[in-house]
């Protein structure tokens, strides 16, 4: 059964450029100590990987796209699959610490995919030998997949599918749904009929949903003009740059126990307020360092899940939406910034800012995918790309219980996702087993020296917890001078003193050779 890519995963191949690769990296690392024998070999990983391919149909898939984009592409099955072509490996140099690990983990994130293949990879790094916290031995490994075949929580799940939840190999999901048969290419005729078909009955489809949502389109662009455009209160910021293709990576964890701590002191904040909040809080200190400290707060875009508590992530594609958020750089203080950041989610997330995004991604469904492919590489494109945000924070929740790939342990997770021309910076921030990771990705020209904003994170993430809530005013004490009302009544009965004194600042002023009432 032949299926086609959706409007929203399409544009991640339209968009895509030599400089803008739209492909997402997990990070993982193992401790191989767990394994039987205590070790793994690289053979052991492929023939773990192998197993499970049939978790998830993105595993044997590939594209099959047309001449000149003329509708959106379709998956087939790669009927030259192999799994060792999607599988490579390399060990760090002498140290074998953090800075090379960065490096390497940057250079193969910044490499293009092979999209004649289906459109994931991994790739081992061995030898990391002296990273604080790391297990020596363990091994990382780099899985990259396209954009345009999953999103953050299908992702998520097709990585679980591929794991264990002890060392012996026992699955972490015992049944996962039966791949679908997708068969070969289309044929020529086939392929212009469907998209003679689909060009015929876009317009219709596009002026019937744009009918049922013209109400809440009038009310977002009423609210758009009313707030002065996309760019309003969107700073100028160095992240607001065309982006070059050489990326950069860093990344540093916290427990989520003492996000839960940090929390308690803002009623009603949530985890991704946390989140929102620290990272506000590390671009203050970062731009302040640099002298370019904007005096409006910085404006991030966060996902919102479509799929809903009863969607299936084990559906590849994506279904998200996007909601714009002052992370509130202008604010010092760390808890009264996240009392103003979990102020505007509490309305936000719902209410209004995912609006905009929603309504795009319905009428993008019934948009022929030459015009759709032609669009989007225009308004994503150096010259006339939109400063609608100055970066991107994604809040993926992961599994709370340890996993393992061939007998290792996971001992720590970590994400990269995109950059865009205009958002140079990139926060991902998946959880796994009691901690959550604040994984950094930017470009060379853009923040050189990354390293340093990693500090700053882990300084503003010190500064919530630690910071004191300062006690509230009794409500008491507000009510008290309403009691003090009475004696007011005798004033009135005598008027003569308050006559008087009005009278001698005039005369005093006559005295000095000035006219009061000029």
């Amino acid at each position: 059964m032949l299926k086609q890519l959706s409007a929203q995963d399409a544009q991640f191949l339209y968009t895509q450029t030599a400089n803008n690769l739209t492909h997402i990296m997990g990070v993982y690392i193992y401790d191989p100590s767990t394994a039987p024998g205590g070790f793994v070999r690289f053979k052991d990983i492929i023939r773990h990987v192998e197993s499970r391919v049939h978790t998830s149909p993105l595993f044997k898939r590939r594209l099959h796209r047309l001449p000149f984009d003329m509708d959106h592409p379709y998956w087939v099955e790669d009927e030259h699959f192999d799994i060792e072509a999607h599988m490579s490996h390399a060990r760090l140099p002498e140290p074998g610490d953090w800075r090379q690990f960065c490096i390497a983990v940057a250079r193969w994130f910044s490499k293009p995919m092979d999209m004649n293949r289906p459109l994931w990879d991994i790739y081992i790094i061995e030898g990391l030998d002296r990273i604080p916290d790391i297990p020596k031995g363990s091994f990382a490994m780099l899985h990259r997949v396209h954009h345009a075949a999953v999103d953050g929580a299908s992702g998520a799940h097709a990585f679980i599918a591929m794991s264990d939840i002890d060392a012996k190999g026992t699955p972490a999901i015992a049944e996962p749904p039966p791949v679908e048969e997708l068969g070969k290419a289309p044929s020529s005729t086939e392929t212009l009929s469907r998209a003679w078909s689909a060009s015929m009955q876009s317009p219709v489809k596009f002026m019937n949903a744009l009918m049922k949502m013209s109400p809440a389109i009038i009310s977002s662009a009423r609210k758009s003009i009313a707030e002065g455009g996309m760019t309003a209160g969107v700073p100028e910021t160095r992240f607001n740059v065309p982006v070059g293709p050489h990326k950069m990576f860093d990344a540093t964890t916290v427990a989520l126990a003492d996000v839960a701590e940090i929390r308690k002191k803002v009623p009603g904040a949530t985890v991704n307020d946390v989140v929102l909040t620290t990272v506000g809080g590390a671009l203050r200190k970062y731009l302040a360092k640099h002298k370019e400290l904007p005096k409006d707060s910085l404006v991030a875009v966060a996902p919102i899940n479509l799929r809903g508590k009863g969607g299936k992530a084990s559906k590849p594609g994506n279904q998200v939406s996007a909601m714009s958020v002052p992370i509130r750089t202008d604010i010092a203080d760390p808890l009264a910034r996240l009392a103003a950041v979990r102020d505007y989610t509490v309305e936000a997330k719902e209410a209004k800012a995912g609006v905009s995004a929603r309504i795009m991604t319905d009428l993008s469904q019934h948009i022929p995918g030459a015009t759709m492919a032609a669009v989007a590489r225009i308004v994503t494109s150096e010259r006339f790309a939109v400063r609608g945000t100055n970066l991107f924070i994604s809040n993926v929740p992961g599994a709370q219980v340890p996993l393992y790939l061939a007998g290792a342990q996971l001992v720590q997770q970590h994400g990269m996702a995109p950059l865009a021309n205009n958002m140079g910076l990139f926060v991902a921030t998946p959880s796994y087993n009691g901690r959550i990771a604040f994984s950094l990705i930017s470009e060379r020209a853009v923040m050189p020296d990354i390293a340093f904003f990693r500090e700053c994170i882990e300084e503003s993430f010190a500064d919530l917890l630690a910071a004191v809530p300062k006690p509230e005013k009794p409500k008491a004490a507000t009510a008290e001078p309403k009691l003090v009302a009475k004696p007011k009544a005798k004033s009135k009965a005598v008027p003569k003193p308050a006559a008087k004194a009005r009278v001698k600042p005039v005369a005093k002023a006559n005295a000095t050779g000035k006219n009061p009432k000029k």
